[in-house]
């Protein structure tokens, strides 16, 4: 249950539409419904901003729809990351609302505008480095931030980057996403005063090692305030983007 949840079940009962029983009932459910096969985190919304994210590799359709649907009871922008196709046709056949970000790898479902605050940048190294990048961008955006996307920035043609400078300037904090050696964020973060947080991804030949060499490149950078996630972990530098920009957007 999110805010706007919280406070809908107390104008309901304040204004009669609810009974304290009725209302029990919902709270009951706090601070996690048990499914069995799952424990779902129904006050995650409430402590850290957002609702819990499906992680779809490993659960069954049913599984992964089970949880969508009590999810969407009380909260909106529901993340399932890392869906494919057959996942994104199951939540289909259920009827709720949802959209598809084939690219991306990404479900959100009940998804609702949000007015953005403050600014992430997403720079993404390369054009094969964008599944990535989107589910940085995408994430951020359905947390309520507003985003704006560099693609195809990487170092090997350094004039493409230095062209965004007064984007990069301007944000927040910057998600740098890259493959190869990975050295895209240390330029990022020689270049303003600006929190960056560096995504290695999986792309690259042989001797990257499936993201290895960028990830170690990007916890050797020479650049202070560089901080690193996991290969291809997209969804989790946009929380920890969210979180740093929503800090700013209250200053």
């Amino acid at each position: 249950m999110d805010r706007e949840a919280l406070r809908a079940l107390l104008e309901d009962v304040s204004a009669g539409r609810l009974g304290i029983e009725q209302a029990l009932e919902r709270l009951r459910r706090l601070p996690f419904e048990d499914l069995g096969f799952a424990k779902i985190d129904q006050h995650r919304a409430l402590r850290a901003g957002g609702p819990e994210a499906i992680f779809c590799p490993g659960k069954s359709h049913e599984q992964i729809v089970a949880i969508a649907r009590v999810l969407s009871e009380t909260h909106v922008n529901i993340l399932a990351t890392r869906a494919d196709a057959s996942v994104a046709a199951a939540i289909a056949e259920t009827g709720l609302p949802h959209v598809y970000h084939a690219e991306a790898r990404l479900i959100i479902v009940r998804p609702a505008p949000t007015e953005g605050v403050g600014l992430i940048v997403v720079a993404a190294a390369g054009t094969a480095d964008l599944p990535v990048a989107q589910e940085a961008a995408l994430v951020a955006e359905a947390l309520g931030n507003r985003v704006e996307r560099v693609h195809d920035c990487g170092v090997a043609g350094l004039h493409r980057l230095l062209a965004y400078y007064d984007t990069l300037a301007a944000a927040n904090v910057v998600v740098a996403v890259a493959g190869m050696e990975g050295a895209l964020p240390s330029v990022v973060g020689g270049l303003v005063d600006r929190p960056v947080i560096a995504v290695p991804t999986s792309v690259g030949y042989g001797a990257s090692l499936g993201g290895l060499a960028a990830l170690l490149a990007m916890l050797n950078s020479c650049a202070p305030g560089v901080s690193v996630v996991n290969i291809d972990n997209g969804y989790g530098a946009a929380v920890q983007a969210s979180r740093i920009n929503r800090l700013a957007a209250k200053a």
